[in-house]
């Protein structure tokens, strides 16, 4: 087992968000969270890097417990975060960001680690000396799952990769996305607000509803399946 959360409860200043969250990932797996806004998909990311404190419960990582571990610790042990929105450092150039993604690496290893990301994003080494303000939203896209992939992660916490993004290039991440997953062994945790997208390319959901689980298993279940999406998401 990779990750395994027991009875999580967590939340910000004194709101609660998460009643009692279980949840489990094997290596290699791709995993969604799915389920309506202000559920409480985000809060459980931030929760497993750190973020946030967990306030009862726990959360482990390949066996041993990241409860009060600090976000440098959760990434030296195998575990980055790339959060949704403005997802890069729009002043800096594209390779800036990239090195920002391994401060924690000597520098030979990172170094060898933004030469492997240009492999699987050459367009961000034909453009390393640009500022990444200056990118387009999907090679932004590209340049925050790179600089994520820096630190060679086992697990990958993905919060709306889709988001921003125009429908034509939402393919092309969740393609992408999946040959990360095969090519580099990165299991992934993708909260994802496009359904049927994620659902075609995760191995197992779960459906997160007023901060506790409402559904889990297989992806293949929910795609179609209208009337237990619209259970889930009402």
């Amino acid at each position: 087992m990779l990750l395994e959360i027991n009875n999580l409860t967590s939340g910000y200043d004194k709101k609660q968000v998460l009643y009692d969250i279980s949840m489990k990932l094997e290596h290699g797996e791709i995993v969604s969270i799915i389920g309506p806004n202000g559920s409480g998909k985000t809060t459980i990311l931030k929760a497993i890097i750190g973020v946030i404190p967990a306030w009862s419960g726990n959360i482990s990582f390949k066996g041993k417990s990241i409860k009060k571990k600090s976000i440098a610790d959760n990434i030296k042990s195998g575990i980055t975060f790339c959060p949704q929105g403005n997802r890069v450092f729009n002043e800096l150039k594209v390779i800036d960001n990239l090195e920002l993604g391994g401060y924690l690496l000597k520098k030979k290893k990172c170094k060898e680690r933004i030469e492997l990301v240009f492999e699987l994003f050459p367009i961000l080494k034909e453009r390393y000396k640009q500022i990444a303000g200056k990118l387009s939203g999907g090679e932004q896209q590209m340049l925050a799952l790179a600089r994520a992939l820096i630190p060679e992660p086992d697990l990958l916490l993905l919060d709306e990769p889709s988001l921003g993004l125009a429908p034509n290039l939402l393919g092309d991440v969740f393609e992408r996305l999946v040959e990360i997953n095969k090519q580099q062994n990165v299991t992934m945790l993708i909260v994802e607000q496009k359904v049927n997208d994620i659902l075609k390319i995760s191995n197992r959901t779960y459906s997160i509803k007023l901060g506790k689980v409402a559904y889990e298993g297989d992806s293949k279940f929910l795609i179609g399946n209208k009337a237990k999406l619209k259970e889930l998401f009402l």
